[in-house]
């Protein structure tokens, strides 16, 4: 396996953010091509719980919000930077992130 998908989870507030830093760190390339992502619209849930600092929503309440879901193919030796700089941008105190393995090489 030498590629990835990462799924990120994040408010549209934030998506240039995350998209220059994935740019950075040359997640998204693919072959002769680089900051290839996708992203779509999605409604998120989650409750805080007691001791979180939510960025949205409050202590013990379930919220329902629109959130983006980001779509970016990584090289595998790249997963930890990638990893890092999402971490970075990213305003939630727990993001996200879904690496899912790809069989497809580039």
């Amino acid at each position: 396996m030498q590629y990835c998908k990462f799924e990120i989870f994040i408010p549209e507030s934030h998506f240039s953010q995350l998209q220059k830093v994935l740019q950075e760190v040359d997640a998204g390339h693919i072959g002769q091509y680089d900051s290839c992502l996708s992203y779509s619209e999605v409604t998120g849930t989650w409750r805080p719980l007691q001791g979180a600092k939510p960025f949205l929503g409050k202590l013990n309440q379930i919220s329902h919000e629109k959130e983006l879901k980001v779509e970016v193919t990584v090289a595998v030796d790249k997963i930890e930077r990638t990893i890092k700089a999402i971490k970075e941008v990213h305003p939630y105190e727990e993001p996200v992130i879904n690496i899912i393995p790809l069989l497809n090489e580039f």
